[in-house]
């Protein structure tokens, strides 16, 4: 399918551009502005697979599907400030929850366990396991960048966006005790093996704990 990303890298917009019932799956409320398109709502998979999707994967429960009558333009974007990138897709990649935008609907969006590593992480106990052949489209807080891994690579659990399957990880300290209390620094994702791993650039947990630092004590 035909795409332009506008307003990168902080307010991101997918624009697509689609023909006579080429289609299109995105997540709800992702809806800027439509031309020539149908929209139908479901579940896709059904109706175990939105449950998963919703109440493990941090996703919505619906999915939006788009036909286009016609020549058809389509624009889209993520809830929050931020990046899109696209990837073309054949296999099996896996990203955090709350990443996905669209895709083709030949994606197949599921859960994956995490293992308890990610829940020491802070990032939840879930990842998004999207696999098959297509247009995949993620969104990000702050830009994505694309990294080749080819040996080892630690990432702070807050910049990860996805990463391909051939990587393993595990989840470890910065340094010792010491450099963890008093760097600023948390765990990190320490990424092992040949593959691609997409970073963003802010993290929402620092953010909002950036915010927070600027509002006014209670005092009683």
């Amino acid at each position: 399918m035909k795409y332009r990303i506008l307003a990168k890298p902080s307010y991101s917009l997918l624009e697509l551009e689609l023909e006579g019932g080429e289609e299109v799956i995105a997540e709800s409320g992702a809806m800027v502005y439509m031309r020539n398109v149908e929209l139908a709502t479901e579940v896709k998979g059904g109706i175990l697979s939105g449950l998963k999707r919703a109440m493990l994967g941090g996703e919505s429960f619906f999915i939006n599907r788009y036909v286009a009558k016609g020549k058809a333009l389509l624009g889209l974007a993520p809830p929050y400030n931020g990046d899109i990138t696209h990837i073309n897709l054949s296999g099996r990649i896996y990203a955090q929850s709350g990443s996905f935008l669209a895709s083709s609907p030949s994606i197949n969006i599921d859960t994956k366990w995490g293992g308890a590593k990610t829940f020491f992480a802070g990032e939840g106990l879930f990842l998004l396991k999207l696999e098959g052949v297509g247009d995949l489209f993620l969104a990000s807080f702050g830009g994505i960048e694309e990294i080749n891994v080819d040996g080892k690579l630690a990432v702070d659990t807050g910049h990860i966006v996805a990463f391909e399957e051939t990587l393993d990880f595990r989840i470890t300290k910065v340094g010792g005790l010491k450099a963890t209390l008093l760097s600023g620094e948390g765990l990190v994702a320490e990424f092992s093996g040949k593959g691609k791993v997409w970073i963003q650039t802010r993290s929402i947990g620092e953010y909002i704990g950036w915010l927070a630092s600027l509002l006014p004590s209670q005092r009683r």
